[in-house]
C-alpha cells in the first residue's frame, strides 16, 4: 500500500495519497507517518495542521525514520510548528538523520558544527559532513567545503581542492558558488588569473540575486569599466 500511496503522491493525486497514508499511519507505519506529516505541513490534500504535523513527525522520529528526524529537526531549528527554538535538539535530530543517510541533514549538521550552533564548534567534523553531503550532490555543501579548503579550517589548506569545490557548486548554478569561483579567477587562486571569466561568473551570480556580486557589477558600471 505504501507504494500505491507514494505513486499517488508523486502523480499529484493528493486525495488518494492522503487516504492511503492515513490508513498506514494508523498502523504505525513510520514512512507513512512522515509523508502524512509533510502533507499536513504543506496543506496537500488536507488543511494545514501544525499539531498533526508535529505529532506524526514525533511518532515517526521515535521509530528513527530518517526524514522524520530531519524534518522535526528543521522545526526545532526554526522554532516553528508548535515547538520552541532549540538548536541543541535540532542538532541532535539532524545528526541522527545524517547518520541514516539524509543528505540535507548532513549539510545542516556540517553547518551547525562549523558555526557552533547547538554543539561545540568543530571545523574538522564540519568538513567531514560537508564532504558526505557533497558526495550526494548537495551544491551548498560543495561551496562551504570549498571555503574551508580556501582558509584551511578543519582541513589542510588546498587551493586546488578549493577550486574543484567552488567549480562544482558553480556548475550546479549556485549563486554563491558562481561568485566564489569568480573570486578565484580574479585572484588566480587554484587557477590562472582570468578577468573575463571572473566577470562572467560575477554577472551570473548577480543575475541570480547574489548581493555582493550585484555591488561589484554596479561598481564596475559606475566606473565605466563594463556596459551591459
Amino acid at each position: 500500500m505504501i507504494q500505491k500511496a507514494n505513486e499517488a503522491y508523486n502523480a499529484g493525486d493528493y486525495e488518494t495519497a492522503y487516504e492511503l497514508y492515513t490508513q498506514l499511519a494508523q498502523q504505525d507505519n513510520a514512512d507513512a507517518q512522515t509523508s502524512l506529516a509533510y502533507m499536513y505541513q504543506m496543506a496537500q490534500g488536507c488543511e494545514k495542521d501544525e499539531a498533526k504535523t508535529l505529532e506524526l513527525y514525533t511518532k515517526a522520529a521515535e521509530a528513527k525514520q530518517p526524514y522524520a528526524l530531519f524534518n522535526l529537526g528543521i522545526l526545532y531549528e526554526n522554532g516553528v510548528g508548535g515547538v520552541e527554538h532549540d538548536m541543541f535538539r535540532a542538532h541532535e535530530l539532524h545528526m541522527e538523520a545524517a547518520t541514516r543517510g539524509v543528505p540535507p541533514a548532513m549539510y545542516e549538521v556540517a553547518l551547525m558544527l562549523e558555526r557552533g550552533l547547538g554543539c561545540m564548534q568543530n571545523f574538522s567534523e564540519a568538513a567531514f559532513w560537508y564532504e558526505e553531503a557533497a558526495k550526494r550532490g548537495n551544491l551548498q555543501a560543495f561551496n562551504n567545503l570549498g571555503a574551508l579548503y580556501k582558509e584551511g579550517h578543519g582541513v589542510i589548506q588546498d587551493d586546488a581542492k578549493c577550486f574543484i569545490c567552488f567549480d562544482r557548486a558553480a556548475n550546479g548554478g549556485l549563486a554563491e558558488g558562481l561568485y566564489n569561483l569568480g573570486l578565484l579567477y580574479d585572484q588566480g587562486i587554484g587557477c590562472e588569473i582570468d578577468n573575463d571569466k571572473a566577470l562572467d561568473l560575477c554577472r551570473k551570480a548577480a543575475y541570480k540575486g547574489h548581493e555582493k556580486a550585484k555591488e561589484i557589477i554596479k561598481g564596475l558600471q559606475e566606473n565605466g569599466k563594463i556596459v551591459f
